[in-house]
This record gives structure tokens, sequence and C-alpha cells, in this order.
């Protein structure tokens, strides 16, 4: 049995400073890792973390640092991609110290945790807000899969390989490989799911037959309005985390930010 949290866009920023002048994100953070600890007490020991992207919304050293710091009491190991206010090179080197980056190109990995292998995939074109897989990402996930034959794997990158039908997200999704991505997790047999980050939303869908789980942002939510006139911007609502545990398959239980008062006897 193997149990991986994974929590995405925390959009971090220096030190009182408030992303769009209005909203401050270290503090749901905060909470959530107090949170995090109160889990581990009613399902198991978390074996890791897993953060699909955006960690910072400046691409700041700075935001990097206080990511880690706010983490740093919950004693977990974690594995993360960027996502698009995240600079790479900056990404890299907070993180390099960890080991599983590569020292140079697309910051593509894969690590073990557990029963589960874990392949992490970069999507990010910088100064865009729009992600791809590129031929060097996906010959990585190719030549990877090929290797692991049919073991459990989370999939992780940080724009959705779908449409939300949030429009103003939609415009901004995955622009390039999803045709060749749909290939390639076609031909893998293995129990294969999809994690990503990017739409604030947990959202669950199909692609290529294997289950496709977009996590909540730890500290904003978009709205769930598929008309063109809908309103663009963000609402103040933490969104949680999502829990997957591996045991003979895969299941993955989105869990929010707050416990609740509770339980009360029926």
């Amino acid at each position: 049995m193997t149990k991986i949290i994974q929590i995405s866009d925390t959009h971090l920023v220096g030190e009182g400073n408030f992303v769009s002048k209005t909203l401050e994100t270290a503090a749901p953070l905060e909470d959530l890792t107090r949170r995090i600890a109160e889990i581990e007490l009613e399902v198991g020991a978390i074996d890791a973390i897993i953060v699909s992207g955006d960690i910072s919304d400046d691409g700041s050293a700075e935001s990097y640092a206080r990511f880690k710091s706010i983490l740093s009491p919950l004693k977990l190991t974690f594995f993360a991609v960027p996502g698009n206010h995240d600079v790479r090179s900056i990404f890299r080197a907070a993180f390099s110290s960890a080991g599983y980056l590569p020292g140079s190109g697309k910051l593509n990995w894969h690590q073990v945790v557990g029963e589960i292998h874990i392949v992490g995939l970069d999507t990010l074109i910088e100064g865009q807000d729009g992600g791809e897989l590129d031929s060097e990402t996906l010959q990585f996930l190719e030549s990877t899969l090929e290797k692991l034959k049919n073991v459990p794997v989370i999939l992780m990158f940080h724009h959705p390989p779908f449409k939300s039908g949030i429009k103003f997200m939609d415009s901004i999704c995955l622009h390039k490989g999803q045709t060749r991505l749909y290939e390639i997790l076609k031909s893998y047999p293995g129990e294969l799911i999809v994690v990503c980050g990017h739409i604030h939303r947990n959202i669950v869908t199909q692609l290529a037959g294997h289950t496709v789980i977009s996590a909540p942002s730890t500290c904003s939510s978009f709205l769930y309005n598929i008309h063109s006139d809908a309103p663009v911007g963000f609402l103040k609502q933490e969104g949680g985390l999502i829990l997957h545990d591996w045991s003979q398959g895969f299941k993955s239980i989105r869990i929010e930010a707050e416990r609740g008062a509770g339980p009360f006897a029926f």
C-alpha cells in the first residue's frame, strides 16, 4: 500500500505580497500543512507529496524558499513539476538538492515511491500561459513507459490534457502534443493515472483508457461557468488536496482544506 498526496497551484509570492493585490497564498498552505499532519493520523503514513505546478506566482527564489519552509514540518519527500507561473531556471536551482531534477533541458523525471512509479513532465512554455508536450518530453515519456512495462504509474504535468469547460482556462490549456500523448498512453497496459493542475478545480475524466484527475488549488478556485461571457477571475476558495492510495489499484480521494466540525452521532 502506498499513499501519495497531491497539492497544486500554491501560487506563493514573497513575504508581505499578495497575488493580484488581493489573495494571500501562504496562510492557506500553512493551514493545509497542518491538515496533512491530521490526515496522517487518520489514514496512516504518507509516502510522499507531489506538486502539479505553479508553486510560485511570481517565479521568485523567495517564493520557492517559502514553499520549502512551509512544508518542512511534515518531513515528507516531495516531487514537483513546473507550471506556467514558474520559472524553469529558478525552479531547478530551488529544488536541485533533492536530486531528481535533470541538470539541463526540460524538467522531466522518473521516481519510485513505494509500489508506484511517478513520472513528471515539463509542459512549461516560458513567457506563455498555455503549455506543450514537446518532442523531447514525449520521447522521455515513451521510453520511460516502455521500460516500466506494466507497473502502477502516476503521470503528472501541469496543463490538463482535456477541455474543462471554463472558457478562459481552456484558451490557455495544453496546446501541443495531445495526439502523441494519447497514442503513448493507449499502448501502456498497466495501471496508470494522469494527474494535473492549472484549472484550480477537481475534475475527473478519461484519456486513452486511463483516468485523468485535476487537483484543486490550495489557495483559490475558478468558477465552473461554461458560458462564453462568464466572469474571468478567481474565487477566494481553498480547494484542499487529493490523496492517491494504491492497494491493488488506484483510489483517489479529494480531501477538503478544513476538517469541519464533528463527527456527530446519528
